[in-house]
C-alpha cells in the first residue's frame, strides 16, 4: 500500500507499507523527521503527524494515554496523532500526514 507523507517543506513523499507496518517505521525508512524517542512507548511526542482530514475519521480512535501526550506536542491540530500508535491495514492504502514543521530528527545530526 502507498503512504503520502506532506513535508514542512511543501513536497509529498510517498512510500510503499505493507500490512501490520507502524506509521512511525514507514516515515522513518522514508526520511522523515521524527524521531520517535520512546520507540512507541507513547512516553513523548517525537513521532507527531497531523493527519489529512479525509483520513482522519478512518483511523481507531486515540486511547487516552495518547491524547495525554499529544497534549505535549507542538503545533497539535484538530487531527494530530502519535505515529507510533497507527497500525496500517489495506484500509489505509493512499493515507495522507502531514509532519510538523516543529518534527526534528536529532538521530540526524
Amino acid at each position: 500500500m502507498r503512504i503520502r507523507f506532506e513535508t514542512n517543506k511543501g513536497e509529498t513523499v510517498e512510500a510503499e507499507a505493507r500490512e501490520g507496518d507502524i506509521l512511525l517505521d514507514v516515515a522513518q525508512a522514508a526520511g522523515m523527521p521524527l524521531e520517535g524517542t520512546c520507540e512507541g512507548q507513547m512516553a513523548c511526542s517525537t513521532c507527531h503527524v497531523i493527519v489529512a482530514d479525509e483520513w482522519f475519521g478512518r483511523l481507531p480512535d486515540a486511547s487516552e494515554e495518547e491524547e495525554d501526550m499529544l497534549d505535549l506536542a507542538a503545533a497539535v491540530a484538530r487531527t494530530s496523532r502519535l505515529s507510533c500508535q497507527i497500525v496500517l491495514g489495506p484500509e489505509h492504502d493512499g493515507l495522507t500526514v502531514r509532519i510538523p514543521a516543529e518534527s526534528h530528527d536529532m538521530r540526524r545530526f
